[in-house]
């Protein structure tokens, strides 16, 4: 009876290891290249997590100063915008929002949108901008919704 309790809890922490670590895997961040960006964006990135799922979109627009990173999956959208005051998260200015706002609302957890506002005060260059979204963008999503980007 023993040994069956052991084993259980053994196979228990080797199902819950592999799943923690397919959750942490390596993050790829590739430019794209060769599209036709058009007015709005200047530079685009992916950013995926694991194979199983699609790669986050950004898209690098310069507006009035400032850097704003288009984050787009099919499901929530959101901006990270580089200004004078900072780096953080805003929500999607209504011009440009694709996806409803009620889809997008329900995904993106609001106290993250709340605590990821500002993320640095410096001015950084988008390599380390991408790292930053790459490393926060995770935890803006809500619980039942990380299989979006895992």
């Amino acid at each position: 009876m023993k040994t069956r309790t052991i084993l259980f809890m053994v196979a228990a922490i080797l199902i819950a290891f592999q799943s923690v670590a397919s959750n942490t895997g390596q993050i790829i961040i590739n430019q794209v290249d060769n599209l036709n960006l058009g007015k709005s964006a200047e530079k685009v990135w992916t950013i995926s997590y694991s194979d199983q799922e699609k790669p986050v979109t950004i898209a690098l627009r310069k507006v009035l100063g400032a850097n704003e990173y288009v984050v787009r999956t099919e499901f929530f959208e959101v901006i990270y915008q580089a200004n004078n005051e900072g780096f953080g998260v805003r929500k999607m200015h209504s011009g440009l929002r694709e996806i409803p706002e009620q889809i997008s609302a329900s995904v993106l957890n609001k106290q993250q949108l709340k605590q990821q506002t500002i993320l640095t005060p410096d001015k950084i260059s988008d390599e380390y901008a991408l790292k930053l979204i790459a490393s926060y963008l995770p935890d803006l999503i809500n619980e039942g919704y990380k299989h979006l980007i895992y």
